[in-house]
């Protein structure tokens, strides 16, 4: 097995590359773009063949050896990225690249969707119904529902085509993301340099301030579920990757504040006006056809998965996983 992993010294990548090691998987090539952040402390407890820059990739593919699998988590994932030309050719033009590299040498290729393709979630969260009816809120969701839509129209396809649209993923190897790291690790902050958590109050009627509700899903169960499509190469499709159980953000503050073993204290601030107008109120991810295929595996609850960040990784010096 010699695997390609982009992005695989972000959050995803990097506790993916965590996962292939400890079950034994080291021949792994790493792209990605670390430049002057400190994504390479993801790396440095972990194994790998080489590291190769994102924009050097194309030069150097053909020198690689038989890749089995392409795992594609590479892109940009700033859901308020205003640079749509950015947004096209970063997680557009260069996963059309990696797909047609995949069927020219039969390869597999498993990559990472978003569930901010389901926009405002009018038309529901099934990755069963028909990908060409959405309407993302946002450049980013929409720069990954065209990479879907296009996947789904290609006559050719690699000998496994798997992508994965996933909710809200939280956990270790986030610190580098700054306003886009999740909920949990800006409300540990919050909780420990504050004393209190701040969510955002509700603009819709229909939810309380704290009351909206998103599928918050653990990295490590997201990690799970790319390993089972890796030995199931003859799987295919779009699948959801969440729990299938949403929950409120007051839940999930509340969960923070219990890990750490204090009073719950949480405060509602405004909504910044440039979300409002992309703002989801709730997500819930249908995983009726992730099932189907034969994934066993729990989901981590909400209680349990924040337990296992805050103590064992947020409160322990932002450890590296």
């Amino acid at each position: 097995m010699k695997i390609l992993l982009t992005g695989g010294a972000g959050f995803i990548g990097s506790c993916l590359l965590r996962m292939l090691n400890d079950s034994g998987i080291d021949d792994v090539v790493v792209v990605d773009n670390i430049a002057s952040t400190r994504k390479w402390m993801y790396l440095s407890n972990k194994r790998y063949t080489e590291y190769i820059h994102k924009d050097s990739l194309w030069e150097r593919l053909p020198e690689l050896e038989a890749l089995t699998h392409v795992i594609h988590m590479g892109a940009c994932s700033n859901t308020a990225e205003e640079n749509f030309d950015y947004l096209y050719y970063n997680n557009y033009e260069f996963s059309k690249k990696l797909f047609r590299y995949c069927t020219e040498h039969n390869t597999s290729l498993i990559y990472a969707s978003s569930a901010a393709t389901y926009g405002s979630g009018d038309k529901g969260f099934s990755d069963s119904n028909d990908i060409n009816s959405l309407l993302p809120l946002n450049g980013y969701g929409y720069s990954k529902q065209m990479f879907d839509v296009w996947v789904e129209r290609q006559s050719t396809q690699p000998k496994q085509c798997v992508g994965l649209k996933f909710f809200n993923v939280y956990g270790p190897n986030e610190y580098h993301k700054g306003s886009m790291a999740s909920v949990v690790y800006h409300g540990y902050k919050q909780a420990i340099e504050q004393g209190s958590i701040k969510l955002f109050k509700s603009y819709n009627p229909r939810f309380a301030d704290g009351a909206q509700l998103r599928d918050f899903v653990y990295v490590k169960d997201i990690c799970k579920v790319i390993k089972f499509f890796i030995e199931h190469t003859d799987v295919s499709g779009l699948f959801n990757v969440g729990t299938g159980c949403a929950e409120s953000f007051e839940t999930l503050g509340i969960s923070v504040f219990k890990a750490l073993g204090l009073q719950s204290n949480i405060e509602y601030i405004p909504m910044p006006e440039s979300l409002r107008g992309m703002y989801q109120y709730y997500t819930e991810a249908s995983v009726y056809k992730l099932r189907k295929v034969g994934y066993e595996e729990p989901f981590h609850p909400l209680e349990q998965g924040v337990a296992d960040y805050v103590c064992n990784y947020l409160d322990d010096g932002f450890k590296i996983w």
